[in-house]
């Protein structure tokens, strides 16, 4: 009787497994960027803490190429005057011109250059980000968190440099570098 349930067990294994096999070619398609995605930030302090926000306003969209994982693109645009933090101080702050400066710059863009399949369902995304009128080089890490037939969750990390962009006010105290966590929700359309 044993045997009998681990056989009726293979075939159901073997469909969950070839469901999840390649999550990226299998999504291949275009998606809007969903406002309820998140894109939160930290910016570490010598003494422990820092400062932790997030943007409530961006959009943007991603095309995963089922054929070639490489050929998929990602086009996103930040609005740092949403930017939310703990303290309203501190938000304006970082809308003023010491950081993100948001009379002059109020946009912050990443478009990839490269897209690097890393395993079954996750890539190092390559591009550009531009930001106080500064392009520089940028490096994030993406893997598929959810997904269904119209939806695709990606759970986004990446490290940038503050100070190539003329944001590096409060350095060293505050550290130089701004580590990204976002949760990007895209909507096949």
């Amino acid at each position: 009787m044993k045997w009998l349930r681990i056989a009726c067990l293979i075939p159901a294994l073997t469909l969950v497994a070839s469901a999840h096999a390649d999550a990226l070619s299998e999504a291949a398609g275009n998606y809007r960027i969903e406002p309820s995605s998140r894109i939160a930030f930290h910016v570490g302090q010598i003494a422990g803490g820092g400062i932790d926000g997030n943007f409530a306003q961006f959009h943007g969209t991603f095309s995963i190429d089922g054929g070639d994982v490489g050929r998929s693109k990602v086009d996103i645009t930040l609005l740092p005057a949403s930017v939310r933090a703990r303290e309203k101080r501190v938000e304006n702050f970082l809308r003023s011109d010491a950081v993100f400066d948001v009379e002059n710059f109020p946009e912050i863009t990443f478009r990839s250059t490269s897209v690097t399949r890393t395993g079954e369902s996750s890539a190092l995304i390559d591009g550009v980000l531009t930001a106080r009128g500064k392009t520089r080089k940028a490096q994030f890490q993406a893997s598929v968190s959810d997904r269904s037939r119209r939806r695709i969750v990606f759970h986004v990390q990446g490290k940038v440099l503050r100070s190539p962009y003329g944001m590096d006010v409060g350095t060293p105290i505050y550290s130089n570098v701004v580590e990204f966590d976002m949760v990007l929700q895209g909507l096949r359309g």
